[in-house]
C-alpha cells in the first residue's frame, strides 16, 4: 500500500529515500486532507524528503497551507508531477500507522463522512507535530566555588550537588531562594549555561505497585479479561450493580496491558469531573494516568498526543476523542459507562465512541472492554447473542446492600402549591440529617426555572436565536438559552406589555430546589452541583471533593451527579422529578430514565448500606418505575429489547437521519422537500418526513428532519450514499447532515 508512482530506494527502516534520485525522477504521493473532500489530494514530494504512508505533512490547498497525511492510495501514474504542487514540509512526528489509517477510513465510510474530517479529529494538536524545542537550564561546575559562601548560596549548591542540571526557577523554588541568588553563581561561572529536554519522561503507571483485594467474583471477571489478550479482538460487557468494583476489576486488565508493553485508553464521559477516579487511577499504579480532554492546555495536549505516539504515554484516561490519539502500540480500549450518551459526537463527524471503540479493537485485534451498571439495549443484545462476552458483577464490592426504593404519589402526596419536595421527602432529608448523614436531591434541571412569562400579558421568553425557551438562572442573574449560550439580563419590566415586577419563574430547576431546601433547612449546608455554575470544571471538581469528604449535608444537582461518583456519606437520594426523562416523543426515553434513575439512587449507601431512593412521580404505575422499584432490572430489559424487536429499531434495525438546516424557513423547508423527492425507491427502507424538527430553530438556522428506517441488514449507507448522488447540491447557506444511528431526536 504505497503511494508513490516509482519504486525508489528505501532505508533499512522501509522509509522512502529521495535523495539519491535523479532531479527528473520526480515522486508524487497522495495526501489526505483536514477538509470535506472525498479523495486524497495528488502532490509533489520534493527532493531530499523522506515519506512513507502515514507521515504527516504540511501541503498547500488554494490560498492556505494546512496539515495532512500521506494516505494508502496509489496515484494516477499518468499524472505529470510538474503540473502538481509540492510538500511544503514534512512533520518530525511518527507516521500515523496502518491500523489508525484504516480505522479512519472506517469511521468515514461508516459515518459517510469525509476521510479528511475523520483525519482532522486525530491532527488536533499541531504543536505535536515538531518536537518541544529545548528550554535553558544550569548545571553546575564542580570545580568552582562562589567568591562568598551565604546560607542561600549554600543551599542552592546542597540542591545541586549530585551535578544534575537544572532549570533556573526550578532550582530557585526547589532551594528557597530567589533567581537572583541563582543568577549571582551563574555569573561566577558556578553553574555553566545548558540545554535541557522539555519535558521529562513520564513515569511509567507500575501494575504491581498496590494490586487490589478482589472479592471471589471480581477476581474471576478479571480473569477472564486477562485471558482475552490472547484471543484477539474480544469485546466484554462488565455488568455491575452501582459499588460493585467494576473500575477495580478493569485496572487488572489495564495492568495487563502495561506487563506486556502496550498502551490502554480508558474513556469516561465526564473527563472534566473525574478527580476521583484520577485518583484511585493513581492509588493502582502509583502514577497519575495521562489525561485528554477540552480542559487541557494546549502545551500539555501537545506533550500527550506526541507521547502517545512515540508511545512514552503509556496510559490516556480521556472524552471520548482520546480514541482517535495515534497511539503506537494501543492494546486495550475501556468505555466506562458505555451507556453515556455523552459517548456520541453529533457535530461535523457524527459517530458514537462506544461503537468506534468496539471497531478499532477489531480492527487492531486487541481486547475491548465496556462497563456498565445500566448497560445500553444495544450491548445487552450483543451480549445476548454471544457477539460480546457478559460478565456479572451482582453485588456491591463493600457488602453493603442497594437502597431500598420506594415512590411519591405525586397526585395524592405531592407538595403545597408552589412547593417542590413532597412532605414524604421532606422528613426523609430531617431524619438523615439528624443521623449525620448526606441527601442527594436530583433534577436534571439546570438553573432556577425552565421558563419565565409575563403574569400580566402572558408573555414567554424565548431565545432570539431558537425555538427555545430562556433558563433563568437567578445565581448569575440572567436568561440562558442551553442550546446555543445566547444570555440576557433578567429585566425589571415585561418587554411586551411594560408592567414592572410581573415576571414568573414557572418551574423548579435546581437553584430553585435549592433555595426551598435552604428554608427548610436553615442549618444544614447546602451544595448545589450544576455544570453551569460559575467556576467551571475546577470548582466542580473541588466541590465533588467536598462532598466526598462529608463537607455537606444536602446536595442539590443535575445528572453530571450520576456518573460514578462514590459519596461515602451518602444515605438518601431524593428524585424531584422522576417523570421528567419520559416527556419526550424519543425511542430510547425508557431506557435512558431507568439508567439514570438506576444510577443517581445507587449513589446511596454505597460503602454502608441502609441507603434510601424516593422517586417523586405523576406516574408511579409506569414500567420504568416499577422495573426500578422492583429491583427486577432483566424484566426491564427482557420488556425493551422485545419492544425494539417489534418496532425495527436499534438493534434489530437501522436508523439515519438527514438533517437539512438553513437561514432561511421557506428556503429550508423547499430543500427538505426536494431531497425527500429524489429519495430512491427500495422496499427495504422507510423514509419518514421532512418534517420540523422539534428544535426548530438552533443559533438561529431552521431546522427539518427526515428519518430513514431500515432492517439491519440493509446496507443503509449505500442507499443514502446514492440518495446523495440524485440530491440537489445545498447552496445559498444551506446545510445537509447525515447522523447514523441517531442518539436524539431533537
Amino acid at each position: 500500500m504505497a503511494p508513490l508512482t516509482v519504486a525508489p530506494d528505501r532505508g533499512d527502516d522501509g522509509s522512502v529515500l529521495f535523495d539519491d534520485l535523479p532531479e527528473a525522477r520526480e515522486t508524487i504521493a497522495s495526501v489526505l486532507v483536514p477538509v470535506a473532500v472525498p479523495e486524497p489530494y495528488t502532490y509533489r514530494v520534493p527532493a531530499g524528503a523522506h515519506v512513507v504512508p502515514g507521515s504527516i505533512v504540511r501541503v498547500p490547498l488554494g490560498t492556505r497551507e494546512v496539515t495532512g497525511a500521506v494516505w494508502d492510495t496509489q496515484p494516477d501514474a499518468a499524472i505529470n508531477p510538474r503540473k502538481l504542487k509540492e510538500i511544503l514540509h514534512v512533520h518530525d512526528a511518527p507516521p500515523l500507522n496502518d491500523e489508525l489509517r484504516r480505522f479512519i477510513d472506517w469511521v468515514a465510510g461508516w459515518t459517510l463522512a469525509a476521510p479528511g474530517m475523520v483525519l482532522r479529529m486525530v491532527l488536533r494538536s499541531e504543536d505535536a507535530l515538531e518536537p518541544e524545542p529545548p528550554v535553558p537550564g544550569l548545571q553546575r561546575v564542580l570545580d568552582r566555588s562562589p567568591d562568598r559562601m551565604t546560607p542561600a548560596r549554600a543551599r542552592v549548591l546542597a540542591t545541586a550537588a549530585d551535578g544534575l542540571a537544572w532549570t533556573r526557577s526550578g532550582l530557585a523554588a526547589t532551594a528557597g531562594v530567589s533567581t537572583s541568588v541563582i543568577d549571582g553563581l551563574a555569573e561566577q561561572g558556578v553553574f555553566e549555561p545548558v540545554f535541557m529536554t522539555a519535558t521529562p519522561l513520564p513515569l511509567p503507571p507500575d501494575p504491581a505497585f498496590n494490586p487490589p483485594q478482589l472479592t471471589p467474583t471480581q477476581a474471576g471477571v478479571a480473569e477472564a479479561l486477562v485471558a482475552n489478550f490472547d484471543r484477539g479482538g474480544v469485546v466484554a460487557l462488565i455488568d455491575g450493580v452501582t459499588g460493585s468494583g467494576k473500575t477495580e476489576v478493569y485496572f487488572e486488565a489495564v495492568a495487563e496491558a502495561l506487563r506486556r508493553g502496550r498502551q490502554a485508553v480508558i474513556l469516561v464521559p465526564e473527563i472534566g469531573l473525574t478527580e476521583q477516579f484520577l485518583r484511585r487511577f493513581e492509588t493502582r499504579f502509583g502514577v497519575p494516568p495521562a489525561e485528554w480532554h477540552s480542559e487541557i492546555t494546549p502545551k500539555k495536549r501537545a506533550r500527550v498526543w506526541r507521547g502517545v505516539a512515540s508511545g512514552e504515554v503509556q496510559v490516556v484516561v480521556g472524552a471520548r476523542s482520546a480514541l482517535f490519539l495515534p497511539f503506537s502500540r494501543l492494546g486495550l480500549i475501556v468505555v466506562d459507562e458505555e451507556h453515556d450518551t455523552a459517548f456520541k459526537q453529533d457535530d461535523r463527524v457524527s459517530y458514537n465512541a462506544r461503537d468506534m471503540a468496539v471497531v478499532r479493537g477489531h480492527l487492531a485485534r486487541i481486547p475491548v472492554v465496556l462497563a456498565s451498571a445500566t448497560p445500553s439495549v444495544e450491548s445487552r443484545v450483543n451480549a445476548d447473542l454471544g457477539r460480546y462476552q457478559r460478565h456479572v458483577l451482582p453485588e456491591r464490592a463493600s457488602g453493603a446492600s442497594l437502597p431500598d426504593l420506594a415512590v411519591i404519589d405525586m397526585r395524592t402526596e405531592g407538595p403545597e402549591r408552589g412547593r417542590w419536595i413532597a412532605p414524604g421527602l421532606v422528613s426523609a432529608i430531617r431524619e438523615t440529617f439528624a443521623q449525620k448523614g448526606q441527601s442527594l436531591l436530583f433534577l436534571n434541571r439546570r438553573g432556577y426555572a425552565p421558563l419565565t412569562l409575563c403574569r400580566s400579558c402572558g408573555h414567554r421568553f424565548q431565545c432570539s436565536q431558537c425555538s427555545a425557551w430562556l433558563v433563568e438562572h437567578r445565581m448569575k442573574g440572567k436568561l440562558v438559552c442551553h442550546h446555543c449560550g445566547h444570555t440576557e439580563a433578567i429585566p425589571r419590566a415585561c418587554p411586551a406589555c411594560g408592567t414592572q415586577d410581573a415576571l414568573v419563574a414557572c418551574g423548579p430547576g435546581v437553584e430553585r430546589v435549592a433555595e426551598e431546601v435552604e428554608g427548610l433547612f436553615p442549618d444544614a449546608r447546602v451544595l448545589v452541583l450544576s455544570s453551569d455554575l460559575l467556576g467551571g470544571p475546577d470548582r466542580l471538581r473541588r466541590e465533588m471533593k467536598l462532598v466526598e469528604e462529608g463537607g455537606a449535608d444536602i446536595v442539590i444537582g443535575t445528572q453530571l451527579v450520576a456518573k460514578g461518583h462514590n459519596f461515602p456519606l451518602m444515605k438518601l437520594v431524593g428524585v424531584i422529578d422522576a417523570d421528567l426523562g419520559l416527556a419526550h416523543g424519543d425511542p430510547r426515553a425508557a431506557e435512558r430514565t431507568f439508567q439514570l434513575l438506576a444510577q443517581v439512587t445507587g449513589r446511596a449507601g454505597r460503602i454502608t448500606g441502609g441507603g434510601r431512593g424516593l422517586l417523586q412521580s405523576y406516574s408511579p404505575d409506569h414500567p420504568v418505575l416499577k422495573a426500578l422499584l422492583s429491583s427486577d432490572r432483566e424484566a426491564f430489559y427482557r420488556a425493551e429489547i422485545e419492544a425494539r424487536r417489534a418496532a425495527g429499531l436499534p438493534p434489530f434495525g437501522r436508523l439515519a437521519a438527514l438533517v437539512i438546516s438553513g437561514p432561511e424557513k421557506a428556503a429550508t423547508e423547499a430543500y427538505a422537500r426536494a431531497v425527500s423527492r429524489v429519495a430512491p425507491a427500495d422496499r427495504a427502507v422507510t423514509i419518514l418526513g421532512p418534517a420540523e424538527a422539534a428544535l426548530a430553530m438552533v443559533r438561529g438556522r431552521h431546522r427539518y428532519r427526515l428519518l430513514a428506517m431500515a432492517p439491519r441488514q440493509v446496507d443503509l449507507q449505500g442507499y443514502l450514499r446514492h440518495w446523495m448522488t440524485l440530491a440537489p447540491p445545498a447552496r445559498g447557506g444551506l446545510k445537509l447532515q447525515i447522523d447514523i444511528d441517531p442518539q436524539q431526536f431533537l
